[in-house]
């Protein structure tokens, strides 16, 4: 028996990537983060000057497929969903990060305040 399922690569479209990120998450229970020698990777963001971006994917092979160049040294590692909406986002708004969604392999995507992506969370749990 084959249980291998085909992912469908990320689009050009970020928003549909967004959304994309939001439904396999939940069906998931957890995001995919970078984590390296020295922490969590981090970007720089493309709209705001001084502030970092931490970015999450929601499939492993998305996260992976970044692991080279800067990230080299990184893997990508699980966050369980309840623990990402509860204490990553606040904990990110402090610290005054921006969170990146779905990344494509040219690191283009969403750049959100973590406290707008927890209210589409809680939009989309409601329905």
């Amino acid at each position: 028996m084959n249980d291998t399922v085909t992912i469908e690569p990320l689009g050009d479209d970020p928003a549909e990537n967004l959304d994309r990120f939001i439904v396999e998450a939940m069906e998931l229970g957890c995001v995919w983060g970078l984590q390296g020698p020295d922490g969590w990777a981090l970007s720089a963001s493309e709209d705001h000057d001084d502030v970092d971006v931490m970015p999450f994917w929601s499939q492993e092979s998305f996260a992976r497929a970044h692991c080279v160049d800067d990230w080299a040294g990184y893997q990508p590692v699980p966050v369980d969903l309840e623990e990402f909406l509860e204490d990553w986002l606040p904990g990110m708004h402090e610290d005054v990060l921006l969170v990146g969604i779905n990344w494509n392999e040219e690191l283009e995507g969403e750049e959100m305040e973590p406290l707008d992506l927890l209210e589409e969370f809680e939009a989309e749990m409601s329905d």
